[in-house]
């Protein structure tokens, strides 16, 4: 019964272990995203805000930033289990009363170490930083 019991607790523990480490131990982290000379309605500056995803996971969205032509949103995104050469995509989007605007989209297919990254949309400009940690 004791061996069982050991043969068991040993199990869960390598189990444990894997699901902790996983196959995919990368990590991505975006961060210092801000735009400028972005573009609203006709007779307002834009309510700006950005969606992250890498690969098919959603990060989540920024705070909107009211009457902001050149945003600068606090804070950053981070992506556990990330498989190597996954998209990192972010939406810019206009906050409206009635449906928001997207005002572009940035891609780019990660790479490893730290990366600033630039990207021109039709109505402004987008910059971020990421990182990505490939530990294979």
């Amino acid at each position: 019964m004791a061996s069982l019991s050991l043969s068991l607790g040993l199990l869960v523990l390598c189990t444990l272990a894997l699901v902790q480490c996983g196959p995919y131990d990368d990590r991505v982290r975006v961060w210092g995203i801000s735009a400028t000379n972005l573009k609203g309605d006709i007779i307002s500056q834009p309510d700006p805000y950005v969606k992250v995803w890498c690969g098919p996971a959603f990060g989540g969205m920024t705070s909107v930033l009211k009457n902001q032509a050149n945003p600068t949103w606090p804070g950053e995104f981070n992506f556990l289990d990330i498989i190597n050469k996954s998209v990192l995509k972010l939406e810019v989007w206009n906050d409206n009363v009635g449906p928001d605007n997207r005002l572009g989209t940035c891609t780019t297919t990660i790479r490893r170490g730290t990366h600033i990254e630039t990207c021109h949309l039709k109505k402004g400009t987008v910059y971020y930083t990421y990182t990505y940690d490939y530990s294979h």
